[in-house]
């Protein structure tokens, strides 16, 4: 419980510490600002969780959202018309590049996550650099420009968004037989492909996913910042990853909650956020997210050891 509790803590701790210190912390368009900010992370870390939650990590999710951004740029044009077509691009690009991922993990014979990702991470980087020229194409269309950038009912179109996507993932997390079989996988891989569970092809559905995500987020910094640059996911990965681990999940696999990467997104928003309203360097971000995987990294091995003390101390006293 406590653990499960820990990233809503640390949340309202910083946003307590912050708003005492930071003058108009608290105002609503600094809020409203925050929200739009922790969506684009938000978007990244709930496909990020799919792969920690299957023993993977895809550090690639930065230079696919990149690619994502890069390719509706060049093929629809800055300032095209909106279309559903050109909406459904930014995650069918990201889908590509997780199928890629998947299939390299689980047909490659590459067995190692990290590996494949960080291979990913440069072709999706040399891939976007090409079809840019290394150039950024200033503009974005209506629809994306208000997804990122509207409101509805004072809460930022992005936020909306992607709490929708929460839900739905938990939906399809725990109440349907492919959540529960994601969850067996990351649990035992080795079992749950023993007693007949297709662990092949759940991970590459997690894989896929991952990407659709990155794609998404993608859809949302094009719209966010009006422009599409080949470096436009530079250290987004970082960012998913700690929302997801700050957030709960166990880099063990078998272990989280989708709701969590809401909190761990919000976290790093209000730590960036926070740090900006004080005016220090915002160079100091980066150390402190890289803290807070340090940090709940540790946690999750203490957790992990007195867990299995405990099934030792279980088992002793059932035989005795």
């Amino acid at each position: 419980m406590l653990l499960q509790s820990g990233p809503i803590v640390i949340l309202v701790a910083l946003v307590a510490i912050f708003g005492a210190i930071a003058q108009n912390f608290l105002s609503i368009h600094n809020v409203q600002n925050l929200l739009a900010q922790s969506a684009i992370v938000c978007a990244l870390g709930l496909g990020e969780f799919l792969v920690i939650l299957v023993r993977g990590v895809d550090v690639s999710v930065g230079s696919t959202l990149a690619l994502s951004v890069v390719v509706v740029a060049t093929l629809t044009g800055v300032d095209a018309p909106s279309s559903v077509a050109q909406l459904a691009l930014y995650p069918l690009v990201g889908l590509a590049v997780g199928l890629l991922n998947g299939t390299l993990i689980v047909k490659g014979g590459i067995p190692q996550p990290l590996v494949v990702t960080v291979a990913t991470l440069g072709i999706a980087s040399g891939v976007a650099l090409l079809i840019s020229g290394g150039n950024t194409l200033v503009g974005v269309s209506p629809a994306v420009d208000w997804l990122a950038n509207g409101k509805i009912l004072g809460i930022p179109a992005n936020a909306f968004l992607v709490i929708l996507l929460c839900g739905l993932f938990w939906v399809l997390l725990r109440r349907t037989q492919w959540g529960r079989w994601l969850y067996a996988v990351g649990g035992n891989p080795d079992v749950a492909q023993w007693v007949g569970l297709p662990r092949d092809r759940l991970i590459m559905s997690a894989y896929a996913l991952c990407g659709v995500m990155a794609g998404v987020a993608g859809m949302l910094y094009h719209g966010r910042t009006g422009s599409a640059s080949p470096l436009s996911g530079a250290g987004y990965e970082l960012d998913a990853i700690t929302a997801v681990v700050v957030g709960g999940a166990s880099l063990f696999g078998g272990r989280g909650n989708i709701a969590n990467v809401i909190f761990g997104a919000l976290i790093i928003a209000v730590i960036r956020g926070g740090l900006q309203q004080l005016d220090v360097s915002p160079f100091w971000s980066p150390v402190a997210i890289g803290l807070g995987i340090l940090v709940a990294l540790e946690l999750d091995v203490v957790r992990k050891k007195v867990e299995t003390r405990i099934r030792v101390l279980r088992a002793r006293q059932a035989n005795t």
